[in-house]
């Protein structure tokens, strides 16, 4: 029975062929790109979850509480991962992990930089798993000076197939010995290193800073035993102010509770500062779940139409069965397994054209799915699962439909009493419409907002300024001004500014200050860092009140943003004072300057108050080159660098680029999201070939009838296309709520966007409305050319 039923499928495919072809376009390209959806969105899922132990591994975290500001931070202080393991019961492991700044690694003649270096405490292998390909987890970080590093750059400074462990390698200070080689971390984890460096290298005892518990700087993560909930513990952590912070932040009221996260909720949920990379966003997990749905819906859709439109040809061969004795559950069983088959051979060329499109889509998601992401049983579950969805859903209707006809009015040829559930079709192309119609709106909306992310005035001139960092000693730093002094006389130098961070930067530190306002002094946490008097210059800061900094400057001098004015309502600011919490000393810090406000951080975040330190010789410089031959300069530049610091390779990177990578996360979803947006209005395109060819194959005789009375052509297809055009207006008063629900709510999350206008709506809905109105009219057109004699003639 079953090859019978395959050999007609077979049979029937080949007898229409194009329209068969059709068919099997759309529901491909709805396979195919919601196998991609999917993919994604199960990595985003899995962050994390190839550690053991990682339903029992948290992250410690800090929510800091000022009178007007909270303050959420992923850091927490050296003593705590101690303090907890000693404390807590519930805590079978505890582990630090400290950021190193960048570094240069050498190896002979061969130095790299290396940015991805966390020293960690030697149990940090007891808590999280990596495969070692050398070496000892167990001891791998027990002695000062050792590292373990990743396979990756085991490679890059030893060669492949040679072994490290044993080996050294060599910054401008120190020297580390290998004591372990892991595979890479999988890039599907909140943290990715390339090398540890063991705690016990810069934390020999208490004095370095093992007992301060007002210093912030690094990560806490604990194991907990079976059956902790973070809830709990959370609550458990409450008394730690008291006991250990309280006497440090009370009397500047500042209070203070630890957070508990799973590690494998971090990706998609935490909204804290200081991660180590870029974060998911469950919101587009639930948006691209939606769109891998309606996609496949969509294309069901598309087959359920483009099936009951071509009905009539296979109407003499449903009346002639039935007549034959073909009962209704034998055409259900024929029409379902034509439909499985058409589904099987788009899931196959599915497969073809993911693994086509891997690479390009990879490029796009910032991801690395391989074929064997296709081979896994999760993968060969879902093409099952779409197989049997696809094929049975989208068949589902066909099959009853047509099997319902009555033999007598087919075989008379009154197809058109048997059309079946007019309601019925209507309801999916409103449906058909109103997702076409979100989903454009939606584009143009995300489209909007990333825009105008990129074109923003920041504040600051990001243009044309290129930025090195310099990662030596303080005995080195007098030869910064010199080399900053030969850098402004090579032609195509416009200014050269230093400072110890920069626009972008999360190297940006937060100092307690007490401030002198109108009411009295204050306590406030503020964030600072130290510049030169070239430093504004060069990104182009305006000074708005007093004057910038100037060489002959001490360290009394500060300047402040208007942010930090306004927020201690200040009339005027200049000669304003500053000082230390605590400090007897009588040292303190004037305003000399106000600068105009600028973006100091994405725009995620609003524009705190900033002040800034006269800091000549910072480590940071920032060059504004004028436009013209930038290579010619850079090389240039390169000369003096290598001059004064010819053991560090020179490296620069440009501020636009660097600025711009805050949004790389977004910036690649929201490709994503655009690109399959307009991938299901194709396909939804695809299908009103199938409605339409269905409408006027209904009306053709009455199409014929109404010619023959004296119809015109145009009065014909404006019958046709106002049934269109009511249906476009019912779903585009069900998307426009719809769409503008979600996208308020995915603006909300922008201090600064670009807002919500009718202008998406209205164009959404004229694409839908010509699109539909055009399709209409072709196959109405073509319906009324159609000679009445050949269509009436049964009559």
């Amino acid at each position: 029975m079953i090859k019978n039923l395959l050999l007609i499928a077979i049979r029937n495919f080949k007898k229409d062929k194009w329209y068969n072809l059709l068919n099997i376009l759309g529901l491909t390209l709805g396979i195919t790109f919601s196998l991609f959806l999917i993919f994604y969105i199960k990595d985003e899922l899995n962050y994390d979850r190839y550690h053991e132990k990682a339903d029992r591994i948290f992250r410690i975290v800090s929510y800091i509480q000022e009178k007007d500001k909270n303050t959420n931070w992923t850091i927490t202080q050296l003593p705590l991962a101690i303090t907890l393991k000693k404390d807590y019961p519930e805590v079978e492991e505890s582990t630090r992990l400290l950021s190193r700044e960048r570094t240069l690694f050498k190896k002979g003649e061969n130095g790299f930089y290396e940015t991805k270096i966390y020293y960690a405490d030697s149990t940090y292998f007891k808590i999280f798993s990596a495969k070692f390909l050398e070496g000892n987890p167990a001891n791998a970080l027990t002695q000062p000076n050792s590292i373990v590093i990743s396979k990756t750059l085991a490679e890059k400074y030893f060669g492949k197939n040679t072994e490290a462990v044993g080996k050294t390698l060599k910054t401008v200070y120190d020297v580390y010995k290998v004591t372990g080689v892991v595979e890479d971390v999988p890039k599907n984890s909140h943290l990715v290193y390339d090398m540890l460096i063991s705690m016990s290298t810069i934390l020999k005892g208490p004095h370095d800073g093992q007992d301060n518990w007002g210093n912030f700087n690094n990560f806490t993560y604990v194991l907990m035993k079976p059956g902790t909930t973070a809830s709990v513990f959370e609550k458990k952590l409450m008394p730690m102010y008291d006991k250990y912070m309280a006497p440090i932040f009370a009397k500047f009221n500042v209070k203070m509770r630890y957070g508990v996260q799973p590690i494998t909720a971090i990706h998609l949920t935490s909204k804290l500062e200081r991660e180590p990379e870029e974060l998911g966003d469950m919101s587009y997990i639930w948006i691209f779940s939606a769109v891998a749905f309606f996609m496949l819906l969509i294309a069901c859709i598309n087959y359920m139409n483009l099936t009951t439109a071509r009905s009539a040809r296979r109407a003499k061969e449903i009346g002639i069965r039935k007549v034959a004795g073909s009962t209704k559950q034998q055409l259900v069983m024929q029409f379902l397994s034509e439909s499985l088959f058409t589904a099987l051979v788009s899931v196959l060329l599915s497969i073809l054209l993911v693994i086509l499109f891997l690479p390009v889509f990879n490029t796009i998601a910032g991801k690395s799915f391989t074929i064997q992401t296709l081979l896994q049983p999760f993968s060969l579950l879902l093409l099952l699962g779409i197989l049997l969805f696809t094929g049975l859903v989208g068949g589902s209707y066909p099959a009853f439909y047509l099997s319902s006809f009555e033999p007598v009015s087919i075989l008379k040829g009154a197809l058109s009493k048997a059309s079946g559930n007019v309601n019925l079709r209507r309801t999916l192309v409103v449906l058909q419409f109103t997702i076409s119609m979100i989903m454009l709106i939606c584009t143009w909306v995300v489209y909007a907002q990333l825009t105008y992310v990129r074109n923003k005035d920041l504040g600051f001139n990001k243009e044309q300024v290129m930025s090195i960092t310099i990662n030596t000693g303080e005995d080195e730093r007098s030869k910064i001004f010199a080399m900053n002094n030969e850098l402004r006389n090579v032609p195509g130098v416009k200014i050269v500014g230093t400072g110890n961070s920069y626009p972008g930067s999360k190297n940006l530190n937060i100092s307690l200050f007490t401030v002198q306002t109108v009411t009295g002094h204050v306590d406030k946490a503020i964030e600072c860092y130290g510049v030169d008097d070239n430093y504004l210059g060069a990104l182009s800061i305006p000074v708005v009140k007093g004057r910038n900094f100037s060489g002959s400057d001490t360290t009394h001098g500060i300047m402040v943003n208007e942010a930090l004015v306004k927020h201690f309502s200040w009339d005027n600011a200049i000669g304003k004072r500053i000082t230390f919490p605590g400090d007897t000393s009588g040292h303190y810090l004037e305003v000399v300057g106000v600068f105009k406000d600028f973006n100091q951080k994405s725009l995620y975040n609003i524009i705190e108050p900033l002040l800034l330190f006269f800091q000549p010789n910072s480590n940071v410089i920032q060059i504004k080159l004028n436009s013209g031959d930038a290579k010619n300069t850079i090389s240039k530049a390169e000369l003096v660098w290598k001059k004064y610091f010819p053991q560090l390779p020179f490296e620069y990177k440009f501020l636009d680029d660097d600025f711009n990578s805050q949004y790389a996360a977004d910036q690649k979803r929201g490709k994503i999201f655009v690109g399959f947006s307009l991938l299901t209005i194709a396909i939804t395109c695809l299908g009103l070939l199938g409605l339409t060819a269905f409408t006027t194959q209904q009306k053709q005789k009455e199409i014929s009838v109404r010619r023959v009375m004296g119809a015109s052509i145009a009065q014909v297809v404006g019958m046709i296309v106002r049934n269109y055009l009511w249906l476009s207006l019912i779903a585009a008063a069900i998307a426009f709520p719809v769409a503008w629900y979600f996208m308020n709510q995915w603006l909300g999350k922008f201090p600064y966007n670009a807002g919500l206008s009718i202008i998406p709506f209205i164009l959404s809905a004229l694409v839908i409305v010509i699109t539909a109105s055009a399709t209409a009219t072709f196959h109405s057109a073509k319906a009324a050319v159609t000679n009445p004699s050949k269509i009436l003639r049964s009559e």
